[in-house]
């Protein structure tokens, strides 16, 4: 890959010679550079190392949108060339169709966010047998790559998440669990941790005895299920969501229901997006992590695995990145520490 940059790189100085050698018109200019600026989300950075390839869940969501700013970002600051890519909605086959494309292509690395782990595994697997380095995140314990990344210990993720909503409910009432998937790996990991951690912390709250809800990482379907739950269970004070928009679509209800203060969302979430149930009060708070830096800390991730620096990845690895100074590795499952809590008085400082 460096070799066919490097001959890419003489043969374009060599044509840019030749043309202004031989006064080349405006017109001839301008579609030049016309051609650069289509190609700029894909080609960052000039003469750059590496090719890595990001997928995330969704190109129309926040969170993704902020994780591609990262990638841009690192792109620009190591001349690597980054680019982000992902379905137009959270589907799972349609993201594996964007990972089949991305393999066919001439790329060094492929950063994944999966949907549904086990559904990517075949062709994650794939792209690995192909020689691209693959490193996903939010996937614990996924084996069809180089390395997991996370933003944090998912149990830890998962209590922190629990002690929120026990302070909103002061300690006592009925909850709900929600996540995107059923098959999302993370969600589950998360609020797997957090029963536990309240059976063992907060014996007088209840968990309603409800299948997990299933809000397809959608936050009309996180509002539609809520208020189903909260007409079922008119006790209820708490739910409990993985997905950014399970608490913004539960506080949604919950507010329109007119239950504000009696009944509060809890969980992952992103400022742009639940910052106005953060200032009603139905979500006391949101938690999550910067996908800008989870982004970044991917790709550096997958050029030590490039350079032949496997060696270097152990417990207590800086990444260089805010939240994956220390790293802890688990075989090939790694964690940072950056986990956030955004509420009304601080969500200013977020801009995603």
């Amino acid at each position: 890959m460096k070799k066919k940059l490097v001959a890419l790189s003489l043969t374009l100085a060599m044509l840019t010679s030749v043309v202004m050698g031989c006064g080349g018109s405006s017109t001839e200019t301008a579609s030049t550079e016309n051609a650069a600026t289509e190609n700029a989300d894909e080609t960052t950075a000039s003469g750059g190392g590496y090719t890595i390839a990001t997928v995330v869940k969704d190109m129309s969501d926040p969170w993704a949108l902020r994780h591609e700013e990262g990638v841009k970002e690192y792109a620009a600051e190591t001349g690597n060339t980054c680019y982000a890519k992902g379905p137009a909605k959270t589907d799972s086959a349609e993201q594996i169709q964007v990972i089949e494309q991305l393999i066919s292509q001439d790329i060094d690395a492929l950063c994944v966010v999966p949907i549904d782990p086990e559904a990517c595994t075949p062709v994650l697997q794939k792209a690995r047998d192909k020689g691209i380095v693959v490193i996903t995140h939010e996937a614990e314990g996924f084996e069809a790559c180089d390395y997991d990344l996370e933003a944090f210990n998912n149990k830890e993720y998962g209590e922190a998440m629990m002690d929120e909503l026990a302070k909103a409910m002061n300690y006592e009432g009925k909850y709900v669990t929600m996540v995107a998937f059923l098959s999302s790996v993370s969600h589950n990991d998360w609020m797997d941790a957090a029963v536990a951690h309240q059976k063992e912390a907060y014996p007088n709250m209840e968990l309603i005895p409800e299948e997990r809800l299933e809000c397809e990482d959608n936050m009309n379907m996180a509002y539609e299920k809520a208020k189903e739950i909260i007409k079922k269970y008119p006790d209820i004070k708490g739910f409990l969501g993985a997905s950014s928009y399970d608490p913004p679509g539960a506080a949604k209800a919950i507010d329109e229901l007119g239950m504000t203060g009696q009944i509060f969302a809890v969980g992952t979430g992103v400022a742009s997006v639940s910052g106005p149930y953060l200032e009603s009060g139905s979500n006391p708070c949101v938690l999550c992590w910067d996908p800008a830096l989870s982004g970044k800390a991917m790709c550096q991730l997958a050029v030590m695995v490039l350079n032949g620096e496997k060696d270097k990845i152990q417990t207590g690895l800086d990444l260089g990145i805010d939240g994956y100074n220390s790293v802890n590795v688990n075989g090939t499952d790694i964690s940072g520490n950056a986990i956030l809590v955004i509420n009304k008085d601080n969500m200013s400082e977020y801009k995603f």
